[in-house]
């Protein structure tokens, strides 16, 4: 049994090692010259071939995930830094400071950022079966939590529609929806949950949720 636990973990490792590599390939080839891009509706890519400095900007509710490099992102007196192993989830629309911590000519920074609407959020809670959380006073509205492989691997999907733009107004829609699914369960899964009440989904949850028994 140990045998096999070794042998599934290793397997896990080894894929996830190729779906970030497959991650900054697909993102380099999109992404050629330093910059940003949104080369699908929703979806962000930058790039960055030195270290920036703090830059001011909003955050839309959002996923951001790094192929490539490492970043911070100031919020008030809190500091999140994240890298390929982790991502960082914004539930709310907020000013924040952000910079590019790590990043060079022979590894430039490279990262995606996924928008998240509330109603979308919403459908898809509803149709996980997942209600709302009563009490949101103490959930903040922007973290960063480990990377796991399940949500690795959709993204990678996501992004390989770059080289697709036929098949993307079919797929993108439905990848999203599995990205927020993987979400909702996941670590930040709660923190989710409340960009559907503040974005008003909320009645339309509590309505699906009393047809549904």
């Amino acid at each position: 049994m140990n045998v096999m636990i070794l042998q599934q973990a290793e397997r896990e490792a080894q894929r996830m090692q190729a779906n970030r590599e497959e991650l900054v390939e697909r993102i380099a080839r999109a992404m050629r010259d330093d910059g940003t891009a949104q080369p699908l509706p929703g979806l962000h890519l930058s790039r960055s071939s030195l270290p920036l400095r703090p830059l001011h900007s909003v955050l839309e509710p959002s996923l951001c995930v790094i192929a490539q490099g490492s970043k911070e992102v100031l919020l008030g007196d809190s500091r999140y830094r994240y890298d390929p192993s982790h991502y960082l989830l914004a539930t709310v629309e907020m000013p924040r400071v952000s910079q590019v911590l790590e990043a060079s000519k022979e590894r430039p920074y490279l990262s995606l950022r996924l928008e998240l609407a509330p109603t979308l959020v919403g459908s898809v809670m509803v149709e996980a079966g997942h209600t709302s959380p009563r009490d949101h006073a103490d959930v903040r509205a922007i973290d960063v939590s480990p990377l796991d492989g399940n949500l690795l691997d959709a993204v990678v999907r996501l992004v390989r529609l770059l080289d697709s733009p036929a098949e993307a107004p079919v797929l993108l829609p439905l990848l999203t929806r599995e990205i927020i699914y993987r979400l909702l369960v996941g670590e930040q899964g709660t923190r989710l949950r409340h960009l559907a009440i503040l974005g008003g989904y909320t009645s339309h949850i509590a309505t699906s949720e009393l047809a549904l028994r």
